[in-house]
Order: C-alpha cells, then structure tokens, then sequence
C-alpha cells in the first residue's frame, strides 16, 4: 500500500515541503507530488508566525498525509547559539504544531539518518544526482529541497 508523506525542513524563516507517495516496496522510488518553500512574511513576527500556522494546517488538512517528518533542530558545532538558530527554532515550533493539528508528525535529527540509512553520510546523498534519480520520480525535487526529500526515505520503512 502506497503511503502519502511529507518532509519539512527549516532554514532560517524558510520552510521547503516536499510530499511525496511511498510505495510499499522499498526497492521502488518515492514519487515527488510537491516540492515547495514557504518564506516567513517580514515585519511584526507574531502575524507572521501564525499566517505560516495556518497556511501549514491548511496544506496538510488538503492532503491529508500519513506522516509529515519534520529536520530536528540540532545543536550547532562551535559554540554559542546565535539568534538565528532561535528564531529558526521558533518557525520550526510553529510549523510541528500546525502539522500536527491534521496529521502524525515525528521530528528526525540529521546524526540519526545517518546512523540508520544507507552506507555513507547525509550530505554525500544530497550531492549525488544519481542517487536522487534512482529514488526520487514525479515532480522535479530542487536540489535545495533535498534534505526535506531524505527525511521521508529515511523513514519509509516505518
């Protein structure tokens, strides 16, 4: 049976979207249906927020995904936490919370996949074209939109 699943990354105050169906066998490659960036409007940061809330809800009220995995936030090497980290965290709060207004959703930390998926590391899969040819058919994925793609491969068996 063919599973409807989303991944959700977010980069600063922009959210990519990738849904995709997840056929049963593991053998066969995931079908991109969509592959978007929603950017956080400017200015007051409260109206912003809940515009990204609703328009999140919305999408996943519309296509009612089994499972929407969302790129855990991770703590960053060499020191402090800057601001933008934070903020970062806040639209990834944000987005969790409205895709779970309509769905299942699971956060996944990049370190994990790379301990449970495949031989080599997350960022040599998102480099290689001919990779994301052989596991990735439908809609045409942006390169940026990679590592939201590899969140739902990485849990396709569950």
């Amino acid at each position: 049976m063919t599973k409807l699943r989303a991944g959700i990354a977010v980069v600063g105050g922009v959210v990519t979207v990738v849904l995709a169906e997840v056929p049963a066998d593991p053998s066969l490659p995931i079908s991109i249906l969509s592959d978007s960036s929603w950017t956080l409007q400017t200015g007051d940061r409260g109206p912003a927020l809940a515009l990204l809330h609703q328009r999140c809800a919305n999408f996943f009220k519309q296509h009612s995904a089994d499972l929407v995995i969302v790129k855990a936030s991770a703590v960053p090497q060499g020191g402090s936490v800057k601001l933008a980290v934070l903020e970062s965290a806040e639209v990834r709060g944000v987005v969790i919370a409205a895709a779970a207004s309509a769905t299942r959703v699971t956060c996944l930390q990049k370190a994990l996949i790379c301990r449970t998926y495949g031989e080599r590391k997350v960022d040599e899969y998102l480099k290689d074209d001919a990779f994301w040819s052989a596991q990735a058919t439908g809609e045409k994925l942006k390169k940026t939109s990679r590592e939201a793609a590899m969140l739902v491969l990485a849990t396709r068996g569950s």
